[in-house]
């Protein structure tokens, strides 16, 4: 039989409250069994998720997010209380803990709330392509207690605050649609045939395979405005779901299709250049010439 008289050694003693080992122990085990009960959890949503479609992975996800949070205030209560303290200490901790919110954790409980409100507002989902206004463009991994992550195309992780994404402005490119139309601006030189430019544009939106045609999806081109050395076009362009996601990938796709279809059509593409008109007076430049022999016949 194994000897438990260890488990009542005291270790400190404030009061009327005394610390046993035993209880530090069961403290310890019960934080470790709920953060393992909260893992399968998850783990079990998660597979059932990738079971179901978008829509359905978005609420399991919010379920997931929730229990996640209950089950850790849960446990950490029951915790607690394997560390001898009753119902009514508790209370005055979560008062202190009230006040402390009030000193100087507002920050922490404002992105939490605003980690909720994402989530059930499904203002932001996981798997969302967005762009905030520092200029961050991103897919959203995972919105957690603090910040959401945010994974950029070049595979860098990055942490906003989850008050910044409720109270700035933020672009959800994939929020009701995945389907997104871009504009590829373009120039061409003064005296290029405007109908034969329009053509190779649209033939140039028809090379890259993932260009939408479908009724009310079409490539379309519009003349935009006369440049210092080109007159200015704007290629809108329909595009998959699959690329809506890779921005920098799908402008070269289309630059480079607008530069062979211009250069097989013979359509000058035009660079910057100036022109300097000198002008010369020939009766400034006679006033001159006597005035510069005036003055030799004075010297002499």
């Amino acid at each position: 039989m194994i000897d438990a008289a260890w488990l009542d050694v005291q270790l400190f003693k404030v009061g009327e409250y005394s610390l046993k080992l035993g209880q530090l122990l069961s403290f310890f085990v019960v934080l470790i069994i709920t953060s393992i009960v909260s893992k399968i959890l998850q783990a079990g949503f998660n597979r059932i998720a990738k079971q179901k479609g978008n829509t359905s992975s978005h609420h399991l996800y919010i379920i997931s997010r929730i229990i996640h949070y209950l089950v850790l205030f849960i446990g950490f209560i029951i915790a607690l209380t394997m560390l001898g303290f009753k119902v009514t200490e508790l209370a005055i901790m979560a008062s202190a803990l009230g006040i402390g919110i009030g000193l100087g954790l507002q920050g922490m409980v404002n992105n939490f709330v605003s980690g909720l409100m994402i989530m059930l507002e499904r203002s932001l989902k996981v798997g969302d392509f967005i762009e905030v206004s520092s200029g961050l463009v991103g897919e959203v991994i995972e919105i957690n207690m603090r910040a959401t992550l945010v994974r950029t195309n070049d595979n860098i992780d990055i942490l906003i605050p989850n008050a910044d994404l409720v109270s700035g402005i933020v672009t959800n490119w994939t929020l009701a649609d995945n389907v997104r139309r871009f504009r590829i601006p373009f120039g061409v030189a003064y005296g290029s045939d405007k109908e034969i430019v329009k053509k190779a544009a649209l033939e140039a939106a028809k090379a890259v395979n993932y260009t939408l045609t479908m009724p009310g999806r079409q490539p379309i081109v519009w003349m935009t405005g006369f440049g210092d050395s080109s007159i200015n076009f704007t290629l809108g362009v329909w595009v998959s779901h699959e690329q809506v996601k890779r921005p920098t990938a799908l402008m070269s796709d289309y630059l480079w299709a607008l530069d062979d279809a211009l250069r097989a059509n013979n359509i000058e593409i035009p660079f910057p250049q100036r022109d300097l008109h000198i002008r010369s007076s020939n009766v400034g430049f006679a006033k001159q010439q006597d005035s510069l022999a005036s003055n030799d016949s004075k010297h002499e």
